[in-house]
């Protein structure tokens, strides 16, 4: 019997998670904390073990068969909190052909140290990975989907007139986050829970493995924050921190930088985008480095202390966190259709192109953010530069925009011109 919740709203991921279920002896289903994987896992689990309880996890740290006999599919939740979990799992996957045995959650993954010390198998084969980001907009009823991504990449989107969204509401978006506590919280309190998770973050889940310095960490935070939806290097992260912070707060060497993204990259705090060089003319001029983001914009609103209202009053940010935004969404998106999101620079001409759409089969489709209509024009010429610049053309190319009430395809370049707000699967 299902353990659902009453409230729980439909995720894109629930296919994937069935089908997996279907697949492997095992799942594992990865994320940041408040994401939703518990609610998910219990959408599909009979029974289920919380190792956060400490009665549950001293009885699994005892013997771990007191803890994975109950009815199946059975959800082992926050499973890194007693590692020998992942091993034995595997091996009681290996004992019998059934699928769907254990659905396993976990919000950080384990430092390598404690997997080479815990962990003596990959699960490679037993237990299949899906990875949970926050809620993208058409899956907290924002967007209408009507974009289709697998449209597009069909050729079958079709012009149409959309209702278009208000820029407040796409503000209010961005502050509010895709958290799922966090969708029916009042107007004036959406950006409440980012500020408390990120407080949390830095006063506990950082110093699990070891004690870090919570100060130095919440420079690094806001240094990302300020270079969200920007290609920053390592160093430049230590130069932003070295002149916005007080001396206590800096951190001073590259090897403590190092610990702490990782960290945070553990946590699932940063969603970095990755680069794109496959079908480049000239692929020594191709920018290698990843485009930086937090796993949420709304973590950078709370970093940077913007409001809803505060976004108007400044529309480079704005313009930045909407992108963080539309990328985020394209991420879950690609991630129900097999893919991955990376970007594209050239470092030569700098010519980039903010997200580039990777198919499983290799196809790709770039494609352009904007906040405002009035750079449609310079975003399509952008990506003609682009297409004319490679081996292989895009499979599609799209402008995304703010604030619009039509989805149109433009008759000389083939462009598709669609709302933020439209997008899906």
């Amino acid at each position: 019997m299902s353990l659902r919740k009453s409230k729980y709203t439909d995720r894109l991921s629930d296919e994937q998670v069935r089908e997996y279920l279907r697949i492997f002896g095992a799942i594992s289903i990865e994320g940041p904390k408040w994401c939703g994987k518990t609610w998910t896992a219990l959408n599909f689990a009979n029974s289920v073990v919380y190792l956060d309880n400490e009665t549950e996890r001293q009885r699994a740290e005892l013997d771990l068969n007191l803890v994975l006999d109950k009815e199946k599919p059975e959800l082992i939740d926050e499973w890194n909190l007693v590692p020998e979990v992942w091993d034995a799992v595997r091996h009681r996957c290996d004992l019998t052909e059934k699928k769907g045995n254990y659905i396993l959650t976990c919000s950080t993954r384990l430092a390598d140290e404690e997997q080479k010390a815990k962990i003596h198998h990959s699960g490679a084969g037993r237990i299949g990975t899906v990875r949970m980001r926050t809620m993208s907009s058409f899956e907290t009823g924002l967007s209408n989907g009507a974009a289709s991504i697998t449209k597009m990449y069909k050729g079958e989107l079709k012009n149409s007139l959309q209702e278009s969204v208000a820029l407040e509401r796409i503000a209010e978006a961005i502050v509010r986050g895709g958290w799922p506590s966090n969708q029916k919280t009042a107007k004036r309190y959406a950006g409440v829970i980012p500020k408390d998770y990120i407080e949390a973050i830095v006063e506990w889940d950082i110093h699990a493995d070891k004690r870090r310095n919570s100060d130095k960490m919440m420079a690094l935070l806001r240094s990302l924050a300020r270079n969200e939806s920007s290609l920053t290097a390592t160093k430049t992260l230590l130069k932003d921190i070295d002149e916005n912070v007080s001396g206590e707060a800096v951190i001073e060497s590259r090897k403590t930088l190092d610990d702490y993204l990782d960290v945070l990259r553990r946590l699932y705090i940063i969603d970095d985008q990755p680069a794109y060089n496959g079908n480049y003319r000239s692929k020594e001029r191709v920018g290698k480095a990843a485009k930086r983001h937090l796993a949420d914009p709304s973590l950078a609103a709370a970093l940077l202390g913007v409001t809803i209202e505060g976004l108007f009053q400044d529309l480079r940010t704005f313009g930045l966190l909407f992108e963080a935004l539309v990328e985020r969404d394209l991420r879950v998106y690609m991630d129900v259709l097999g893919g991955k999101v990376r970007h594209f620079r050239d470092n030569v001409t700098g010519l980039e192109t903010d997200a580039i759409l990777e198919f499983g089969n290799g196809d790709y489709a770039a494609m352009e953010i904007k906040l405002g209509a009035d750079q449609v024009d310079a975003a399509k010429a952008n990506l003609v530069r682009l297409a004319n610049n490679m081996v292989k053309p895009p499979v599609f190319m799209c402008v995304v925009v703010g604030k619009m009430d039509m989805i149109a395809r433009d008759p000389e370049t083939g462009i598709y011109i669609v709302p933020a707000m439209s997008l899906g699967v």
